[in-house]
């Protein structure tokens, strides 16, 4: 018996229909934020064998050339990145947004609003500090860090939870609800889980507003950059 043309269209449409989880573009977006989180355990490993963090201290750098090396081989799939696309107006808003997420990160650390404890990262030996390593980790966290971060979590998660085929999702037709998600999720990757879902959400609707990514991005990137000097001219390393 030969199988019905109407279920055999369906069952077409339907394979059509489904994007594997890691098809290049999600790979591309992911990837980098997958190896960022290596690190993480690894560093983690490394502790628990003893090595103490004063010598972990180049393994950012290592993290930082791995996630670099990453963005860069999957270059030509960022297409929302090949052009400036933030008008004056949009720009200034993202600069104001970043500040804002920078003054409720430092406010926002009440025990509850806390989850475990921060290593931080001190660059100091011996009382003096190492600027090689600050300029590594400043350089790391303003100008790679918003880009592989935006890349999984406003370009990758926050689309895709709205639909698998994710490039097809525009900005600024997200859904309330994947940015309630995504923020939360961006929230507890951080110890500061709070702060961390503010700074999601306020991510996530620059993209939304402004549909581009790299609104989020310069918002994302004040942030950090502000914070790295904050941490340098007052020693506050738990925040690295």
């Amino acid at each position: 018996m030969l199988p019905d043309p109407i279920f055999l269209s369906a069952m077409t449409d339907s394979t059509a229909a489904a994007v594997p989880l890691f098809s290049r573009p999600a790979l591309a977006r992911c990837l980098p934020f997958l190896i960022y989180m290596a690190f993480i355990a690894i560093a983690e490993l490394l502790t628990w064998l003893g090595v103490t963090p004063a010598d972990q201290r180049w393994l950012y750098a290592i993290k930082i050339g791995c996630v670099v090396a990453a963005l860069a081989y999957f270059w030509r799939d960022y297409d929302e990145l090949y052009k400036w696309d933030l008008k004056a107006t949009a720009l200034i808003g993202a600069i104001a947004a970043g500040i804002v997420v920078l003054v409720l990160w430092l406010s926002l650390g009440a025990g509850w609003m806390t989850v475990g404890t921060a290593a931080g990262y001190d660059p100091s030996t011996n009382g003096r500090i190492d600027w090689a390593l600050v300029a590594v980790r400043i350089a790391g966290a303003a100008l790679v860090v918003p880009v592989m971060e935006e890349l999984f979590w406003r370009s990758f998660l926050l689309r895709w939870l709205d639909n698998s085929r994710f490039r097809q999702v525009d900005p600024g037709a997200v859904s309330l609800k994947a940015i309630a998600i995504s923020s939360v999720l961006f929230g507890v990757e951080h110890n500061l889980w709070l702060a961390g879902i503010v700074a999601g959400l306020a991510y996530a609707l620059l993209y939304r507003w402004h549909r581009s990514l790299w609104s989020p991005i310069a918002a994302h990137a004040v942030t950090n950059g502000l914070l790295g000097g904050y941490v340098v001219m007052t020693g506050s390393w738990q925040y690295w």
